[in-house]
């Protein structure tokens, strides 16, 4: 019994490092490519021509929200600050149907997670359409996070996969796919772990998760027995 326990913690204290490590790289991708997705929006609006003002003035809402969202003030990035800056739920309200008002729903999806509201962060993060592979992987990452989060594993593990195939590189599949690997242990369906683990292994094996996924392995493989 208290072998079980301490499996249990184990895998606990192991998903909650995770989500740490997702969120910070989450919140990285998504930065890193602001600008491109901005850029591009600028562009196919100027070609469209009635929605370039609207992409205009949504690029500059949007600006003020980005600044408080790399400092961490969430609250002050999704309701505003009561002066200069009306926030993201603001900006999702009037720009919606811009490149920066999809942007948006993405910040304000991470903010409420962030923030321990799950409910609205996966209200928002599904209310986002993705455009850029890079950017994909991350989002449905985290709407595994909340699901996780809501004690639903079984539906998180879909999206830990999603997310894996969705990046396809060595990069962020291993680091889904050794989320989906805690996830199915959780759920005792450790042969379905050892899958995610020897993906690792054999798909991503240059990958920094790769480097102890054996003792992994071995862990699910002897629970599965």
């Amino acid at each position: 019994m208290a072998t079980k326990e301490k499996e249990t913690v184990e895998v606990e204290e192991l998903v909650s490092k995770s989500e740490l490590f997702i969120e910070q790289n989450s919140k990285k991708i998504l930065l890193g490519i602001v600008a491109l997705a901005v850029i591009v929006g600028a562009f196919f609006g100027y070609r469209h021509g009635y929605l370039m003002p609207l992409q205009e003035k949504a690029n500059v809402a949007i600006f003020k929200g980005e600044q408080y969202f790399l400092k961490d003030s969430f609250q002050l990035a999704l309701n505003g600050n009561g002066a200069d800056y009306d926030g993201f739920e603001a900006i999702i309200d009037q720009y919606g149907n811009t490149n920066a008002g999809n942007l948006a729903k993405a910040y304000a999806g991470i903010c409420y997670y962030k923030l321990g509201e799950t409910e609205k962060a996966l209200e928002k993060l599904k209310a986002f359409d993705p455009k850029d592979n890079m950017i994909s992987p991350a989002i449905i990452g985290l709407i595994g996070d909340c699901y996780v989060n809501m004690d639903n594993a079984q539906e998180g593990v879909t999206y830990f996969e999603k997310a894996a195939t969705a990046a396809n590189n060595e990069v962020i599949s291993p680091i889904y796919l050794k989320k989906a690997g805690f996830a199915y242990e959780s759920l005792q369906q450790y042969d379905n772990a050892v899958k995610a683990y020897t993906t690792i292994k054999e798909k991503y094996f240059n990958s920094v998760e790769a480097a102890d996924i054996d003792k992994y392995i071995a862990r699910a493989t002897a629970l599965a027995k």
